[in-house]
């Protein structure tokens, strides 16, 4: 190493004054073609290829120049032109010519790597856009691993090239150390083998409807990756979770009910049961007006006629003869209520039924399906059949049951509630 001193003579030095100013010169003009070399490429290529790409129908090549796989190798021509000419900038030190060379093939290998991933990505995008089985099989998962494998070899490369080693080596060196590479990449590992399962047996796609509860997710499934499943919850919140939990934990999809055209109402109607009894003859005749129930009552009139003209006929035992409730009338017409609504799926489970009474009275349980499975939609049909229901019960001289809350309690004890028969108390 120089002092000062010696640096100043050196440079006083008429022959040396010569060669400095011929490296400078060499390294400036290598400079400059480089920058024109770039700049040829961006602004003249490049604009070029963008230009016809916009003339084109295809949406392909559109996600090529989104992806940036042009932009990527455009930094290989400014790279080539300094290794290819260091060599003739003169009076430079063939150690400084060998390393400028190997960071400029490095670096044209780095590009190279990234241009390739970046098509990787423009590939998955082409896929998703252009096939409509994308959503069924995504490709996402795989894509990534591959641009994990070409990140690896871009490493590999670079680093051969900047430390001047053989290639085979530094493979060497990556198998002595698996043991390690597999800890480093094990939620990798994990994550490929539950992509392939998740693929194989159609588990999830983009646009289920999945729940998993040990993670609060409750929605759609956005984006499914190599090493995370994205689900945009209802609230609109995302929950990312590793795609191998999909293999190892329980998890709801809500796929079939969407194929199948029907969503599940399974609800039920709490009755009073101080308000079940049988029908009076002016009930019966009342009810047979409604037009759900005139064939059914007809029916039940007829069979109950024959079945109790069999009975005793003594005048000292009083006979059993069956008689018409209210409660299984009302049932009758909720039954013929949902099989005329155009919105409930014929051809799917359609029960109306009784539970077991408790203390909130009888359970009377609606279970169908709606034709339409959309969520708004679905809500409005249920919505519409209770409100129906619960509006004309008191017609069968039913009552919901409802727990009593502080203003009934305190209307009683005022003396202003209402007695069992609906009416005030006087």
């Amino acid at each position: 190493m120089m002092n000062p001193i010696e640096a100043l003579q050196f440079i006083a030095d008429p022959g040396n004054t010569s060669r400095l100013a011929n490296l400078f010169i060499g390294i400036g003009l290598l400079s400059l073609a480089a920058w024109l070399g770039y700049l040829a490429t961006r602004r003249v290529i490049l604009r070029i290829i963008l230009n016809l790409v916009k003339r084109t129908r295809a949406t392909w090549d559109d996600q090529l120049i989104e992806s940036k796989v042009l932009d990527k190798l455009s930094y290989i021509m400014p790279a080539w032109i300094v290794y290819a000419g260091i060599s003739f900038v003169p009076a430079l030190p063939s150690l400084l010519v060998q390393v400028v060379g190997q960071v400029a093939l490095a670096w044209m290998a780095l590009s190279v790597g990234l241009a390739v991933s970046a098509l990787l990505t423009a590939a998955n995008a082409i896929y998703e856009q252009d096939y409509p089985e994308a959503k069924a099989k995504p490709i996402k998962g795989y894509i990534q691993i591959l641009q994990i494998a070409v990140l690896v070899v871009v490493v590999i490369v670079v680093t051969a090239i900047l430390l001047d080693q053989d290639f085979t080596v530094f493979l060497g060196g990556v198998g002595a150390m698996s043991a390690v590479l597999l800890l480093v990449f094990r939620d990798t590992i994990l994550s490929l083998v539950a992509s392939l399962q998740i693929a194989s047996n159609d588990m999830i796609r983009v646009g289920d409807w999945v729940e998993m509860p040990q993670f609060n997710a409750d929605g759609d499934v956005i984006d499914v990756a190599l090493h995370t499943v994205k689900i945009q919850n209802w609230d609109k919140t995302i929950t990312t979770i590793p795609t191998h939990k999909f293999i190892e934990d329980s998890f709801r999809n809500w796929r079939g009910m969407q194929d199948s055209g029907g969503r599940r109402i399974k609800r039920a109607m709490y009755i009073d049961l101080n308000s079940v009894k049988f029908l009076a003859d002016e009930e019966i005749h009342h009810l047979a007006k409604y037009e759900f129930l005139q064939h059914y009552m007809a029916e039940k009139n007829q069979e109950l006629a024959d079945q109790n003209s069999k009975k005793s006929t003594e005048t000292n035992v009083i006979p059993d003869r069956r008689r018409l409730t209210n409660i299984g009338t009302f049932r009758a017409y909720v039954l013929h209520y949902l099989k005329e609504n155009g919105r409930i799926h014929k051809d799917m489970t359609l029960l109306v039924r009784q539970l077991a009474p408790g203390s909130q009275g009888l359970p009377l349980e609606i279970y169908c399906f709606t034709s339409d499975t959309r969520w708004a939609v679905y809500e409005d049909i249920q919505s519409d059949i209770f409100d129906h229901l619960i509006a004309i019960l008191p017609e069968f001289g039913l009552r919901v049951f409802q727990e009593p809350s502080g203003g009934d309690v305190h209307d009683l004890l005022s003396g202003q509630g209402n007695g069992p028969d609906g009416f005030k108390d006087s």
